[in-house]
């Protein structure tokens, strides 16, 4: 049945899972009337944020551009720490290893001297005497960022919502979007469950973006992305006060493995164990039709990798996730006012599967284009017509 009779609000926002919660909250503290719209819970499986840790860190290879971003990220993640007086950032540190001369080492170190940001240059005997788990391969280059490390992600989005419903958000969920349209300059979208009317707009669907917004949908590939955890003979030298997320690339391989300290069962709402995966787009496929059951082949590679590179995080896989990557044709971003739309509807999207650090920034950012109409962080390189 259709509500009747519902408020203007200033800003609707589709899509209320890491960066729309960010943004409902970053809009409500603007002081603007804020409705957010999930399908799902504000905490679910389904999408991108799945798999309860992700890596954050600043000497960012992909593109120098996303520092100071970054830098701001970090702050506005020590904010949310304050105001939820939990833990959700934890500076493990975060350790690279890849061949000499490999263009992931060599642009973590540009981009760290660029803008100043510590590195620690590791010979194998000083990474064995600090990691003993590692078995790094003789001609690797080893690089320790100190100030990387992960974040709780289901804390962060509650805490990012709660948050804003604190301020007035009004955040509904359960409730899928049908369509939304422009008319008489408002923004008027239909859910299964009602019509809603909005001044502004803002869509932060993730994979489901690409059915929401006009024209994008041949821009973004969705991948399948599986994640694993190892459960080691004794997590003692793999805790998060003794042993750093990483990021390796093997050779022949068509991304870089990462994984994470060993956790303890809901540590971070998530399974014991290692967690493991590898960067790189998966299978196409799309939000609607992912194929959620874990095959041989998504692990098989997963475990060699260990024996290979962590011996002693053993070859036992305890527990499997899926998620997906949201790829842009460059891998970078897409953060702007949608072409045609009088700056009335803004996204997010296409974060090629390194978005989440950037959530408490983005979220910022998204108020300020709502609110000012520009901003003041650099994200010209995220443009929506570079793709054009």
């Amino acid at each position: 049945m259709a509500i009747l009779n519902h408020p203007v609000y200033d800003c609707i926002v589709l899509g209320v899972g890491s960066m729309g919660s960010s943004a409902c909250y970053h809009l409500a503290a603007r002081g603007q009337s804020v409705l957010g719209i999930e399908q799902f819970e504000v905490l679910h499986t389904h999408g991108a944020h799945s798999g309860h840790t992700r890596i954050i860190r600043k000497a960012y290879f992909e593109h120098p551009d996303y520092i100071p971003l970054l830098q701001r990220a970090y702050e506005n993640w020590a904010v949310l720490e304050s105001m939820s007086g939990e833990k959700i950032y934890y500076p493990t540190g975060l350790l690279y290893a890849a061949p000499a001369g490999d263009p992931l080492i060599e642009q973590v170190k540009a981009s760290a001297n660029q803008y100043a940001i510590p590195l620690q240059i590791l010979s194998k005997a000083e990474c064995n005497d600090r990691y003993p788990p590692f078995s790094i391969p003789d001609g690797f280059e080893i690089v320790l960022e100190p100030e990387a490390g992960f974040l709780d992600v289901g804390k962060a989005i509650k805490h990012y919502a709660k948050a804003a419903q604190q301020l007035g958000a009004v955040i509904r969920t359960g409730e899928k979007v049908l369509e939304w349209k422009q008319e008489a300059g408002a923004v008027t979208v239909q859910t299964d469950k009602g019509t809603y009317t909005g001044k502004k707009l803002v869509i932060t669907a993730g994979p489901w973006s690409a059915d929401l917004i006009p024209g994008i949908k041949d821009k973004l590939k969705i991948t399948r992305q599986v994640l694993s955890w190892l459960q080691p003979a004794s997590s003692a030298q793999f805790t998060t006060d003794r042993f750093p997320c990483w990021m390796i690339v093997k050779p022949g391989s068509p991304g870089s493995y990462y994984g994470f300290p060993a956790m303890k069962s809901g540590e971070v709402g998530g399974p014991a164990g290692i967690k493991l995966a590898l960067h790189h787009p998966g299978q196409v496929t799309t939000a609607g039709t992912i194929d959620r059951s874990i095959h041989p082949a998504d692990l098989d590679h997963l475990v060699s990798f260990a024996k290979e590179y962590i011996p002693s995080a053993g070859t036992t896989i305890t527990d499997t996730a899926t998620c997906m990557y949201s790829n842009s044709p460059d891998e970078h971003f897409i953060i702007d006012h949608l072409p045609g739309t009088d700056k009335q509807v803004i996204t997010a999207c296409g974060f090629s599967g390194h978005g989440f650090k950037f959530v408490s920034v983005v979220g910022e950012v998204l108020a300020e284009l709502v609110v000012d109409g520009r901003t003041e962080m650099k994200i010209d390189f995220l443009r929506a017509d570079r793709l054009s």
